[in-house]
């Protein structure tokens, strides 16, 4: 998509709509709640909005689904942003974008900054996807932000509904990393490789991704903390079958994968500048 998209202005209504409504110091336990995202529905090519709206939409979910092809400039891996949000971003406990819209913006310790929509992406396409910012102004962001605002539209600001972000768990133990790779090779080596390198399709495009290595995200991102990771995959894995793992299994297979060799990030000293680092962080 070349040409300039006409979504600014609905896109701008949401972003005052948000800031207005978020209440500074209100919990989630203060707001209302809506309906979980697993049962939100995704976006159909036949409701879409006419003209260059539907057109940013369509092409926000292509960037989102198949960002190796459709924002490759941008992305150092063989990742797509779906997966680790999936289901198109609408899978409850694998941080879905539904209702994201009107959460923001919001405060990250990680950089000890209040963080816009746009940081928030950009920051996944540095460190999950290993790659480079997006121009905040360029197509990709508003035809990204389009799709987000899309899948919230029905989701009341301010509203910290159920499933957003990931499962919050803690192992009853400190993690086995020698159970989690036994666990590896017998749950997750089928889809993601015994060499955690990924599973290639016959016309070379990667149809699940790697979990460690050159081609994953790098230290910086958010699924190589344990913690993030282990829910991750308490909540999603194996493929479809979420929740046989106990919390136990899911720590001990995460500390093996988030412990393996993956990518540096460069901009890992400008992390926690008010000194509160989590403990599960690589760094």
């Amino acid at each position: 998509m070349k040409s300039r998209l006409a979504i600014a202005s609905v896109l701008g209504v949401g972003l005052l709509l948000s800031l207005a409504s978020l209440a500074p110091g209100q919990s989630s336990a203060q707001r209302a709640v809506a309906p979980p995202a697993s049962r939100r529905p995704a976006p159909a090519g036949d409701v879409l909005p006419d003209g260059p709206l539907g057109e940013a939409i369509r092409y926000g979910e292509r960037i989102l689904t198949q960002t190796r092809v459709a924002a490759k400039e941008y992305v150092g891996n063989a990742l797509s942003c779906t997966s680790c949000h999936l289901d198109k971003g609408r899978r409850a406990y694998s941080s879905p974008w539904v209702g994201i819209w009107g959460v923001f913006p919001e405060y990250r310790s990680r950089n000890a900054k209040v963080n816009l929509l746009e940081d928030r992406v950009n920051d996944c396409f540095e460190r999950s996807m290993n790659g480079q910012a997006l121009p905040r102004d360029g197509d990709e962001m508003r035809a990204i932000l389009a799709y987000m605002w899309w899948l919230s539209r029905d989701v009341p600001t301010g509203i910290d509904f159920p499933g957003r972000g990931f499962l919050k768990m803690k192992p009853d133990r400190a993690p086995d990393e020698r159970n989690g790779q036994r666990i590896h090779a017998s749950t997750c080596a089928a889809c993601h490789g015994a060499d955690g390198q990924g599973l290639l399709g016959p016309n070379g495009d990667y149809v699940f991704p790697p979990l460690w290595g050159p081609q994953s995200f790098n230290i910086g991102a958010g699924m190589a903390r344990l913690n993030t990771a282990a829910a991750f995959v308490k909540a999603n894995m194996p493929y479809g079958q979420g929740n046989t793992l106990s919390d136990q299994e899911a720590y001990d297979v995460a500390a093996y994968f988030t412990r393996q060799p993956r990518p540096d990030f460069p901009g890992k000293d400008k992390d926690w500048p008010k000194g509160d680092k989590p403990p599960d962080a690589r760094y």
